[in-house]
């Protein structure tokens, strides 16, 4: 067998046994989400140094009422930025890389299941 065909084989083994981020378990995203509280909320209308988080997941990037927005994040929404589960899974590990210029100073989640967990809590407050 040639060393391509195996190596392509070992690679869609590896891409089949990797968890989806839409995996995630909401109650353990509930408990990493309390990194996130110091800067957000999941309440309508309750924006603190970052704009709430309720209804974030299919939300227009950059579209709460009466934040005021980083020239980055405007930018990234009028790029099309919709907050799906996998722009947020593109986000959430390195949010400066993904919007240059953000205003956000968290660092990031570097745990891909803390990711998913915290996707899956989100998903729960439309």
């Amino acid at each position: 067998m040639s060393k391509n065909i195996i190596l392509s084989s070992i690679a869609a083994a590896m891409l089949l046994a990797t968890p989806a981020f839409a995996d995630g378990d909401a109650a353990a995203g509930a408990t990493v989400f309390v990194k996130c509280k110091a800067c957000h909320e999941n309440e309508q209308g309750v924006n603190k140094i970052g704009p709430t988080l309720k209804g974030v997941v299919g939300r227009k990037g950059a579209s709460v009422e009466g934040y005021n927005y980083s020239d980055g994040a405007k930018a990234k929404s009028a790029e099309g930025l919709v907050w799906t589960e996998e722009t947020l899974a593109a986000y959430l590990p390195d949010p400066k890389a993904y919007v240059p210029g953000t205003k956000m100073a968290f660092a990031g989640l570097k745990n891909p299941q803390d990711v998913a967990d915290v996707i899956a809590y989100l998903k729960t407050k439309p």
